[in-house]
């Protein structure tokens, strides 16, 4: 099984512990002004982080910023070559916030972005990130397709971007991540996707963890979808039901092999490079000892690290 970094094809069981929702590059005049406290603008800050999280352990991460969202494919694989890890890409389009300068991401047709996004899998991503009338395609492709929601739940402008990027899926073989704010709205997602006929198994929903509610979490899990829980650097370590303990529930539940792991950590208060706490590679060792005290043992740890992310981010081509 194949797996589409920016540097490249490599085989899902050579990527090692997978951090499936990060953001190490997120650099353009709009975040700067308006988000600065997500801005990442340096590789050498993104190296200086991901040091210890290769010492820890980990193998890859997936930057989870969309197109025209302040993405850099070229800083990406600059990373990659100097920490050893694999990362990969993303195509797609994040919530209309980070669109205001950029009228394509809310106003082009399903078709219009079907071939935005199939461009990126499949040739490359732009240089310019489709910020501009011109179109240089780099040797970085993108391995995963985005999605997002706002508080509203699945809008007109949400329903085109997913019936996009399921076609765009379904012709690569690149699988789909979605955002969910606060993480709410996960339902009206499966339901969209169940209404365009894509697999669940192809779709990974992120934030969930925001909400310790198991029963949305099992109706979700049920649904067939990974799960991918990401808040577990922002919570109280003092609290008995964190992230740590949905984890165990989803394995004493039989769900454990559609569990998924990340930091979301745009934050720059998260990052250690930046004095922040507790930083990213925390979750390769405080994380785990959290996982162990409810529980769980190595082998089903290697599982949400290893084999869950290995088998979704495989390529699978589903067009005839």
């Amino acid at each position: 099984m194949k797996v589409l970094t920016v540097l490249g094809d490599v085989e899902a069981t050579d990527l090692g512990a997978v951090f499936i929702h990060e953001h190490l590059i997120l650099d353009n005049a709009h975040i700067e002004e308006n988000f600065p406290h997500i801005h990442l603008p340096s590789v050498d800050d993104a190296v200086a982080e991901l040091e210890p999280c290769v010492e820890a352990g980990a193998g890859t991460m997936v930057d989870a910023m969309p197109a025209a969202g302040g993405r850099h494919p070229a800083r990406l694989a600059d990373i990659s070559r100097r920490t050893g890890m694999h990362i990969l890409a993303t195509t797609g389009l994040h919530t209309p916030k980070y669109y205001v300068h950029h009228p394509f991401a809310t106003g082009a047709s399903v078709e219009q972005l079907a071939a935005l996004f199939i461009g990126d899998v499949e040739e490359g991503i732009d240089r310019y990130d489709y910020t501009g009338p011109v179109v240089e395609r780099t040797d970085h492709r993108a391995g995963v397709i985005k999605v997002a929601t706002t508080e509203v739940g699945v809008d007109d402008r949400a329903r085109r971007v997913f019936e996009a990027a399921t076609v765009a899926s379904t012709t690569t073989g690149a699988p789909i991540l979605t955002h969910t704010e606060d993480g709410a709205k996960a339902a009206e997602q499966v339901e969209e996707f169940h209404r365009l006929g894509f697999p669940l198994r192809r779709v990974v929903i992120s934030h969930t963890d925001k909400t310790m509610d198991f029963g949305y979490h099992r109706s979700l899990l049920e649904s067939g979808v990974y799960l991918e829980y990401d808040q577990a650097l922002r919570q109280d370590p003092a609290d008995p039901k964190g992230t740590a303990w949905l984890v165990a529930r989803a394995a004493e539940e039989g769900f454990l092999d559609q569990i998924t792991l990340g930091t979301d950590g745009a934050r720059r208060t998260l990052w250690s490079t930046f004095g922040g706490a507790p930083g990213l590679a925390w979750m390769r060792t405080g994380f785990l000892d959290k996982l162990r005290g409810h529980g769980l043992t190595d082998q089903q740890i290697a599982s949400v690290w290893t084999t869950n992310p290995q088998r979704f981010l495989s390529l699978e081509v589903l067009a005839a």
